[in-house]
């Protein structure tokens, strides 16, 4: 946990060995610190340096000789607020110049971005993906055809989807294939009879994308996500006809 805390301010791996050591060695040389790291004298003495220039290790010459020494371990909380800050003005910069910059450079035709998913984490992105979309939209709702056997895979991954849907108020309608499907706030269900066996399939419909989720071999669920203006439009016009006629 430390080692993670640490390098997400920046500091490599032996960065936080030696930085540990000098905590507990006070002011020490670099033979010292090197012999407890265990780390070559020339790699300890580059690191230190960086460790210096990162603003947790400082150093004071004795005779001929440079002892370091590792600053209050409080200066940690100093650099994650500074990098926080930086950060902060990153996304202040995308938000208003970047992305709007990047979105103008694309050519300024509609087409079709399509992307594959695998296994239960490829499900949870899609499943994110379309609570994300529908979330931002000014009318948050989305559509579904979905079919019995493939229910017990597609939450698998994401146990609380329904309540985080209902959490950011998200409508959803679903046409069943088949019977079964659980009733959920926010949500209306129609129902197609079939005869026979149904496949696992589920279509969801969020302009300007649609997902379509099925398993690719026993347990093992797969998806497709399209995301085009124009073929999103045409699903939900197919879903609100037949919706009309159930």
């Amino acid at each position: 946990m430390l080692e993670h805390a640490l390098e997400q301010l920046g500091l490599t791996a032996r960065e936080t060995k030696l930085y540990q050591s000098l905590l507990k060695l006070g002011p020490a040389s670099i033979r010292d610190i090197a012999e407890h790291a265990g780390i070559n004298r020339g790699t300890t003495y580059e690191s230190l340096k960086l460790l210096q220039a990162k603003g947790v290790v400082s150093y004071f010459p004795k005779g001929k000789r440079r002892f370091f020494t590792a600053e209050n371990p409080e200066v940690l909380l100093s650099l994650a607020e500074e990098k926080r800050q930086k950060l902060d003005k990153t996304i202040d910069s995308l938000k208003s110049t970047i992305i709007p910059e990047l979105i103008q450079q694309q050519p300024h035709f509609y087409h079709t971005d399509v992307r594959y998913y695998e296994g239960d984490d490829g499900i949870e992105w899609v499943l994110r993906d379309i609570l994300n979309v529908v979330s931002k939209q000014d009318h948050k709702e989305y559509c579904v055809f979905s079919s019995k056997p493939i229910r017990p895979y597609l939450y698998r991954p994401f146990p609380n989807y329904t309540k985080q849907r209902v959490k950011l108020g998200i409508n959803v309608k679903v046409i069943a294939l088949g019977d079964g499907g659980e009733d959920a706030e926010l949500s209306e269900r129609k129902w197609i009879k079939t005869d026979g066996k149904i496949e696992a399939s589920y279509i969801a419909i969020y302009p300007p994308k649609c997902a379509f989720i099925s398993l690719a071999s026993d347990n093992f669920p797969s998806a497709v996500v399209m995301e085009s203006e124009d073929i999103a439009k045409a699903q939900k016009l197919i879903f609100d006809t037949l919706w009309k006629l159930l």
